[in-house]
């Protein structure tokens, strides 16, 4: 048994200031994942601060006409919402497949974005694993890896991330808000999940004790015909082998915008940035879908176990598009 010390948070500047003033310490919420990792001895942490109480649950509308969505509430809570089910149906939606109906009454949305991934070697102390272990190696390269990433992948890191949540909040350009001691701050989606390139271990550009506090999702009209797709070997909440979380809308049967985001495939949330482009004032057909979604999948790095991955992508962009139609 290894002790860990524990604590409860009442307000956001407490608990900042408790997890900044020790390095061995680390925030818990829901803890569906973290848990788990401190049992298998992947997580160290000494002392565990307990941010449940911080008033971080709301889901409230923003003057510009989006959400806000606190940090601490749960994916149930969320998933069901009015707002979110009526002007963002891909993030509901995602939310219903990510997880069993009682992780979800557990799970909170700060969590959801940072919970780490479900490499098996990285869960596994004995293997190699640059994530867990700078400099130990990557078991996954030439080991078991049909579940990993084609597209971000480095030579250090070939492991996905496994939101889905994150997905749909990519596809809609969320913001993430944070407080440190030094006050408040935000980062684009975009810039919140950071490719593995020679640093693996570094997921996100939080410094220790940065606290996740609200989700804000920008008012985005498009969203209100959008969709998320999961592809995955069981339906009973397995994690994605392929999924897409795509917004769409027509005018006179062509495309006048569109958003695309794919998980399973990639090392981050994966925004689909080229499909879009080309599909913007395209004809809103099989063809110019499928064109799109090759051009996405082009710069995929596969391993003979994942290279099934690339055309299911693709053609899981297609479904998902065409079901929007």
């Amino acid at each position: 048994m290894r002790p860990i010390a524990y604590s409860r948070a009442t307000a956001v500047s407490d608990a900042v200031t408790a997890v900044t003033a020790d390095p061995d310490s680390a925030y818990l919420a829901g803890g569906t994942t973290e848990i788990d990792l401190l049992r298998l001895h992947v997580l160290t942490p000494g002392r565990l601060v307990d941010i449940n109480a911080l008033p971080l649950t709301g889901i409230d509308e923003t003057p510009g006409g989006g959400l806000t969505i606190g940090a601490t509430a749960r994916m149930s809570d969320v998933a069901a919402s009015p707002a979110v089910r009526t002007r963002f149906p891909l993030l509901a939606q995602a939310l219903e497949q990510g997880a069993s109906a009682q992780l979800r009454h557990m799970a909170t949305m700060g969590g959801n974005l940072l919970q780490r991934t479900r490499c098996g070697y990285y869960r596994d102390v004995e293997s190699p694993c640059n994530k867990r272990r700078p400099g130990s190696g990557c078991g996954a390269l030439r080991g078991v890896n049909r579940g990993h990433a084609v597209l971000g992948t480095s030579d250090h890191c070939i492991a996905t991330h496994p939101s889905d949540a994150a997905v749909a909040l990519t596809a809609l350009d969320a913001l993430v808000h944070t407080r440190t001691g030094r006050g408040e701050g935000s980062y684009h989606i975009d810039d919140f999940f950071l490719l593995p390139g020679d640093t693996p271990h570094r997921e996100f550009p939080l410094e220790h004790g940065e606290l996740i506090t609200a989700i804000e999702i920008p008012d985005t009209p498009t969203a209100r015909t959008s969709t998320y797709l999961k592809i995955r070997d069981r339906e009973s909440y397995e994690f994605a082998l392929v999924s897409v979380a795509a917004t769409l809308t027509l005018e006179r049967g062509r495309i006048s915008g569109v958003r695309l985001a794919l998980g399973g495939v990639a090392t981050t949330p994966w925004r689909a940035r080229r499909a879009e482009r080309l599909l913007l004032g395209a004809a809103a057909d099989r063809r110019a879908f499928a064109e799109a979604a090759r051009e996405e999948m082009a710069d995929a790095t596969p391993t003979p176990m994942n290279a099934f991955k690339v055309e299911l992508a693709q053609r899981a962009v297609v479904r998902a598009l065409e079901s929007l139609t």
